[in-house]
């Protein structure tokens, strides 16, 4: 033990210094103190200084002691491994003795550089500690007893899985009823310590805190009422999880715990509040949601409605009072722009009555106020309303919409505010018993769009776009036509969140609306290019989404010479002024990849330097990765998204431009680069580049057809359902090559078919796979029947069930083409499931003349082989309607 240890008292002053001068708000000063603290991290001792500092140098002032053991922390994070015994021992012992220093912040720190030398797997090394802090517990000085369970509660936080591991001989079940003991401790502080790591164990159902269950929300109970803010904090974290874990123990209480939740969420203290709203949220994922609550409806509802009104602070920070707030003229502090995450292409089937079926949740989030803190009290409740009307439907409008009606006319703004968000919160649950108000409330949102206040202006544009389904289904001119004018001019608007909110809301009506909105592309165009010399960064992102749904939503319809002149010299500027490294390439990608799919022919002017400047951002991704494995220390690993939303571009290009791409992969090195990112690390780099690859099969196969046996066992190995998207693009590239390749598919055959069948038979498969892997089957099987009809029984039956909801279109076409071709080779591979060929056959609404022939034929030689009288028997068992189809365009 290294006890005996002491400064260098030259050595001190400097480290002293040292500290001092990075308190400096400086940057330059800031800089050196790096560099300098870099440089004593050579010497062995230096570690020794710095907890000196902190435990022993009681004459300086405690920031610069804190700040001593913080810089402590980081080197035992980074070096810890390479500190000399000697020195462990010393910072160890000496923490152990300091845990009761007289000032919070000493002890605080000290728990910290406790807990960072625990989890760095020194609780197996270190096996006094525990012990020692549980020990310290009892101790009669406060001080002692406060930083031992700050220190506890800390190394609860980060190593809870270590805690309840065989590796530590389970010191749980001695921590565990140790804590219970303090619930009931006579300091608030040390009551709130107690529990909160207690609570640490319930979501992992630690087996320790199972055996004292019962005492342990007994005394949660206890504690309901505590004067302490902090307690009744973590008593309501407790009950929210418990909810989860113990839903058996709870509902014995549940009528109390309900009414006790009732309060703490009207609780003075917006933390606790917070906490107790999470309540609702938690209660309307369980199944007894509906049971337990509907006697308590009609106190929660008004209890949530008045959570979201702005308080008084928000409406500071909002500026909420400000008439006419503008700040359209003001940048966009950088901090305050949230990372965009790109979302992959993923290649989908269409479907009866809609357009793209969109496996993933609307990100429908409720209206955001970024200057407050993101999750507070207001959304909370918000969520909750959310979730709860989607599970009481119609009934949650008995008590709701009485208050809807004070609400929405209230004289108050704030109050008139919350009643809009009350109503976009219920939209989605409660909308059949809905529409009859309806009629007469989007009129009125519609005018609060152009109210005084930006903020009832910015939350009727989101209410409004929770509506836009409805909206879009009545007649265009009652309410679709004076929507979007209004929405257009808020566009516009002179504030900043009331731009933000309405480009959102504008976006998802282009959803909803989609070629409807074509009579009105020269107006909505012009708004959203006079958009662009308005907005200040943050919108511009947005506004970008706009654009690229508005191209998604009307397709070909923009393909006209004036749309295009609008459109493009302003994306083109923004491209042009954006640097390679910039990440507001990446909306403005999206944006270009939808309109070049949208514009087809019409954006071959512009198609040149969008292609060349993709492929060089894939092949500088590439180049910065292989620098970065080949020597990590001296390049850092690029930013691949660059090369994701790239390759993205290129599939939009190659599906809007067709043919037209040809000379421009021909004159480029885009298929080598693709032979690197089908083969990447990274699942949605390797997702990418499937869906480019098929892209390019269908617009120019002449370039493909010679990387084909390079690619193949590529492809076959990507066939892992655990990966859903790489999967699903990879099966849909093997069937545009199967198409293009023909009998020539036969030798890679044996390389895929094995795992398509395998997935087509997998349970829980998402839909959008198994009509993929369903159409990719029917496509071998049509250039290769006789390798792939032998199988047919193995997949037959999902293969039916899986195509029979997707439009009529020409992948289905060649799919069911090969089926039928299949079955002349294997007759009897079918005969099992003779049913379900029969209703995915009915499927057809217009099956071209030949493909009607071929189920012509299937059909009648079925029956002809069956007999009359066995062919009677089975058809019986058809639904009717299936019956009538069959009838009606098939004569059987």
């Amino acid at each position: 033990m290294e006890c005996d240890w002491k400064p260098d008292e030259q050595g001190l002053q400097q480290i002293l210094q040292l500290l001092k001068e990075s308190q400096s708000p400086d940057t330059t000063t800031q800089r050196s103190v790096q560099q300098k603290l870099e440089q004593l991290n050579q010497y062995p001792d230096f570690n020794n200084y710095l907890i000196f500092v902190l435990t022993k140098l009681k004459s300086e002032d405690e920031p610069t002691r804190s700040l001593s053991g913080l810089i402590l922390k980081n080197n035992v994070k980074a070096h810890y491994q390479n500190f000399p015994n000697g020195v462990s021992d010393f910072i160890k012992n000496e923490c152990l003795e300091n845990i009761g220093d007289t000032s919070p912040l000493i002890r605080a720190t000290v728990g910290i550089l406790i807990t960072t030398i625990a989890s760095k797997g020194e609780l197996q090394n270190w096996p006094e500690l525990l012990p020692k802090l549980c020990l310290l517990l009892d101790s009669e000085d406060y001080n002692t007893c406060e930083g031992a369970f700050g220190a506890l509660q800390k190394i609860c936080e980060d190593s809870a899985e270590v805690l309840d591991s065989d590796m530590l001989d389970r010191p749980l079940n001695v921590m565990i009823p140790k804590f219970l003991q303090f619930f009931k401790h006579s300091s608030p502080k040390i009551r709130s310590h107690a529990i909160a790591c207690v609570n640490q164990f319930i979501i992992s159902r630690t087996q320790a805190l199972m055996l004292h269950i019962d005492p342990f929300i007994e005394n949660l109970f206890a504690l309901a009422t505590d004067e302490e803010s902090e307690v009744r904090k973590n008593v309501c974290r407790a009950l929210v999880m418990l909810l989860e874990v113990r839903m058996d123990r709870l509902i014995p209480h549940m009528h109390s715990i309900i009414e006790y939740m009732l309060l703490r969420t009207q609780d003075q203290d917006e933390n606790v509040a917070l906490e107790a709203c999470e309540f609702w949220l938690t209660l309307a994922e369980q199944p007894v949601c509906k049971d337990v609550l509907c006697g308590h409806l009609s106190q929660l509802t008004p209890v949530l409605v008045n959570g979201m009104r702005y308080s008084e602070i928000d409406i500071i920070l909002l500026k909420g009072d400000v008439e006419e707030e503008e700040d359209e003229a003001i940048p966009d502090n950088e901090q305050d722009i949230r990372p965009r995450f790109h979302r992959s292409r993923t290649v989908a089937q269409q479907h009866e009555g809609d357009g793209i079926e969109d496996e993933e949740d609307d990100d429908d989030d409720l209206d955001d106020d970024d200057t407050i803190s993101d999750w507070n009290l207001r959304k909370c409740s918000a969520a909750a309303l959310d979730v709860l009307a989607n599970v009481f439907r119609d009934e949650l409008l008995l008590p709701i919409l009485p208050l809807l009606k004070e609400l929405l006319f209230h004289q108050e703004w704030v109050v008139k505010e919350s009643g809009i968000l009350v109503l976009g919160a219920i939209a989605e649950g409660c909308m059949q018993g809905m529409i009859a108000y309806l009629p007469e409330l989007i009129p009125h949102l519609v005018q609060c769009l152009s109210d005084k206040k930006a903020l009832v202006r910015s939350i009727a544009c989101w209410t409004l776009s929770r509506y836009a389904h409805w909206v879009v289904s009545q007649p265009p001119d009652q309410y679709l036509k004076p929507l979007m004018t209004e929405l257009l001019k808020r566009i516009l608007d002179s504030n900043k969140r009331v731009q933000e909110a309405a480009c959102s809301a504008f976006a998802t009506l282009e959803e909803e609306a989609c070629t409807e909105l074509v009579p009105y592309l020269a107006y909505i165009l012009d708004t959203l290019v006079f958009a662009f010399s308005k907005y200040q960064h943050k919108n511009l992102l947005i506004l970008y989404d706009a654009i690229g749904t508005l191209a998604d939503s009307v397709g070909h319809h923009l393909n006209k010479p004036e749309y295009i002149q609008m459109l493009m010299p302003p994306l083109i500027q923004k491209w042009n002024q954006l640097k390679d490294e910039d990440k507001d390439l990446f909306p403005l990608l999206e944006c270009l990849s939808s309109v070049a799919t949208a514009l087809q022919s019409g954006f071959l002017p512009y198609c040149e330097p969008v292609y060349q400047r993709c492929v060089n951002l894939v092949q500088k991704t590439l180049a910065q990765a292989m620098l970065h494995q080949s020597q990590p220390d001296m390049y850092e690993a690029p930013d691949k998204d660059f090369m994701i939303v790239a390759l993205d571009l290129l599939s939009g290009l190659a599906e809007g431009l067709g043919g037209n791409i040809e000379q421009l992969v021909a004159r480029s090195n885009i298929l080598t680069l693709m032979y690197q990112c089908m083969q990447d690390k990274m699942p949605e780099v390797r997702q990418s580049s499937f869906a480019l690859l098929g892209d390019l099969t269908k617009a120019c196969f002449q370039h493909v057809k010679s990387c084909i046996a390079d690619f193949m066992p590529i492809l076959g190995t990507n066939l892992n359902p655990e990966l859903i998207s790489v999967c699903n693009n990879a099966t849909w590239a093997i069937g545009e090559i199967s198409i293009q390749m023909g009998a020539d598919m036969q030798p890679y055959v044996a390389v895929v078919l094995h795992q398509l069948i395998e997935i087509i038979n997998r349970p829980n498969t998402p839909k959008t796979l198994l009509e993929n892997t369903a159409i990719t089957i029917g496509r071998l099987g049509y250039v290769c029947p006789q390798e792939v009809a032998p199988m047919l029984q193995q997949f037959i039956r999902p293969w039916c069930t899986s195509l029979r909801n997707i439009r009529d279109n020409e992948e289905k076409d060649s799919a069911f083409r090969g089926i039928c071709t299949m079955i002349t080779v294997n007759p009897g591979g079918v005969v099992q499931d003779f049913i379900f060929f029969c209703d995915a056959v009915a499927s057809w609404v217009s099956p071209k003349e030949d493909l009607r022939d071929m189920f012509y034929k299937i059909l009648h030689g079925f029956k002809n082989q069956v007999g009359e009288e066995n062919w009677r028997r089975f058809s019986d068992q058809f639904p009717l309607p299936l019956k009538e189809r069959l009838a009606a365009f098939y004569g059987v």
